[in-house]
């Protein structure tokens, strides 16, 4: 327990991308050596591996420095971990990202470039952002359960979405090809389930939903900008709920859910901000959650915003360019009257 080290602690997830970080991952960690990271790297074993890695290695080894190698679910273990140890508070732990994963939405918010000698280098610089980060406490076989997430979680068909894709994953089938079959086989297959949305607790919301994203992160699906406002460090989540909508209205539309216009397009669409957010079902227990990539049982969730909770490393000028593009949102005009009715709120 009295053990510190400076040293980064690197965790290889080598199923990202359908085995891409097993196979990359001697690539990277000679371009850690490289530009003169002093790390230990581990590779995980199975699904949630990297919670008891960083949570143990943590407490036993005092490691405050942490490299995920893989996807946005290596990122959603990594984030448990740190939260699940009691070594040291979170905001004193810094995270480095190394983009693997089939969807890597997080990065993409941030505008992450692509090559891994550049992304090194940005952790290398070690510029970091003060993160907030989401904790949903949902239930399980009647016991309430806690998880803590960096981007995004939700409900729905995403819920469904999310859970066809991993399906496919472990069949050795990826990509976004296979993610929008995921999308178009949901959709004729789901049933809308009423559900009230209630935020800081005042109902905002009560009506039979397709879909509801929410989080910090302006990203989720794979490149859908399902939340086009979020601002990951303004202390609120933004939430997207969407009615029931035709197979072919996504069809023919798909392009605006992907730069996020669809939120003022279809009028299916409401949206939300808040800190504190609870989720409710009719039938009451009806409803899975995903948070990036991992299916949990079952509603109600009740989410609570943890802001600046996390150092994470992002590249020079990100910060400024992630809140002039919330700004540009919300000046095109996506805010549909949110900020009037947040500051409202607030006096």
């Amino acid at each position: 327990m009295d053990e510190i080290t400076n040293k980064w602690l690197v965790i290889v997830n080598p199923k990202a991308c359908l085995g891409k970080a097993e196979k990359d991952w001697p690539e990277i960690k000679q371009i850690l050596i490289d530009e003169g990271f002093d790390f230990d790297a581990i590779v995980t074993e199975y699904p949630r591996h990297a919670i008891e890695l960083v949570r143990d290695n943590i407490t036993e080894k005092g490691y405050k420095k942490i490299i995920s190698v893989g996807g946005d679910g290596t990122n959603n273990e990594i984030i448990n971990g740190i939260f699940l140890q009691q070594r040291y508070a979170s905001t004193e732990i810094t995270m480095g990202v190394i983009p693997v994963g089939t969807g890597n939405d997080w990065v993409r918010t941030f505008d992450f470039p692509l090559d891994y000698r550049k992304i090194v280098k940005i952790i290398k610089a070690k510029q970091v952002f003060q993160h907030d980060i989401g904790k949903v406490t949902y239930f399980n076989d009647g016991d309430p359960k806690v998880r803590y997430f960096l981007n995004a979680a939700g409900t729905g068909l995403d819920e469904m979405v999310c859970k066809k894709t991993n399906m496919l994953k472990e069949k050795g089938k990826g990509g976004k090809l296979n993610y929008l079959l995921s999308v178009v086989t949901s959709l004729l297959r789901f049933k809308c389930t009423n559900l009230k949305i209630e935020i800081n607790g005042e109902s905002v919301f009560n009506d039979a939903i397709l879909s509801l994203s929410l989080g910090n992160g302006r990203y989720n699906g794979g490149g859908m900008m399902m939340m086009p406002n979020a601002i990951p460090d303004d202390g609120m989540f933004d939430i997207t709920a969407i009615r029931k909508l035709s197979l072919l209205k996504f069809i023919f539309n798909v392009t605006k859910v992907y730069d996020g216009s669809f939120v003022t397009k279809f009028k299916e669409v409401s949206v939300f901000r808040g800190e504190k957010v609870r989720i409710t079902s009719n039938p009451p227990h009806k409803l899975l959650l995903e948070t990036e990539g991992e299916t949990l049982n079952n509603s109600p969730f009740d989410f609570e915003m943890l802001p600046k909770a996390i150092n994470m490393v992002v590249k020079q000028n990100a910060i400024r360019k992630t809140h002039l593009d919330a700004k540009k949102q919300e000046q095109n005009g996506t805010h549909q009257g949110l900020l009037q009715w947040i500051m409202s709120k607030r006096k």
